[in-house]
């Protein structure tokens, strides 16, 4: 469940926990694919009323939209919060999709939900779709990666993690590390690498992520 701030007064305090928890509630129900349930539902599993759920959203609609953005925001606020000075775009991007991987099994309630999106992942203005195609623009402009349609590459890159994601999620046996940076490979490979060079780019060292901040 999100923090909330200690500076406002107890009524903001006491609203945002309950808006946090109906955000958790509905993001439950969409790991389990159960979004046609009726807001009664909702309401019991945040152990709210119905006409609280009212004061903060118009629908139940508006509730997983909500829900969905809450669970974007905090995967792009943890790939922002990495900054180790790589400048080199190809660099840049496979730090972000090794990352990305990683916080499939860091973060496995927040990964769920997104693997819930498929492909809105890669068209939402959160998360990794922008960055991607930021870092994807720049490594073709600066030689790195091979001139292709940005969408076309999106195919590969947003196919490959979502896929990626149910992999781990669905052997938890296997080497995170060695799955997600083998992947990575693949993945930079596809878009215009020589192999050599991108299992280099996998075997750099990533900055520490921190696991412990929770949706909600």
């Amino acid at each position: 469940m999100a923090e909330v701030p200690t500076s406002t007064s107890r009524f903001d305090r006491r609203r945002a926990q309950t808006r946090s928890a109906l955000i958790a509630a509905a993001q439950d129900l969409l790991v389990e694919g159960r979004t046609g349930v009726p807001i009664q539902e909702v309401t019991e599993r945040a152990d709210v009323g119905i006409g609280t759920f009212y004061n903060h959203f118009d629908s139940k609609d508006a509730l997983f939209a909500a829900a969905i953005e809450s669970a974007l925001g905090q995967w792009a606020e943890s790939l922002d919060a990495v900054d180790d000075g790589t400048t080199d775009p190809a660099a840049l991007f496979a730090r972000s999709f090794r990352l990305t991987g990683r916080l499939h099994r860091l973060e496995p309630q927040l990964s769920r939900v997104l693997l819930t999106q498929g492909h809105a992942l890669s068209k939402s203005p959160d998360g990794m779709g922008p960055r991607a195609r930021r870092d994807i623009r720049a490594a073709q402009e600066a030689g790195r990666f091979r001139e292709v349609d940005v969408d076309r590459a999106m195919v590969v890159v947003t196919g490959a993690m979502i896929e990626l994601g149910h992999l781990l999620h669905d052997r938890p046996e296997l080497d995170e590390a060695s799955t997600v940076d083998g992947v990575a490979s693949d993945v930079l490979v596809a878009l215009g690498l020589d192999r050599t060079e991108a299992e280099r780019l996998c075997a750099e060292p990533l900055p520490w992520v921190d696991p412990t901040p929770k949706i909600g």
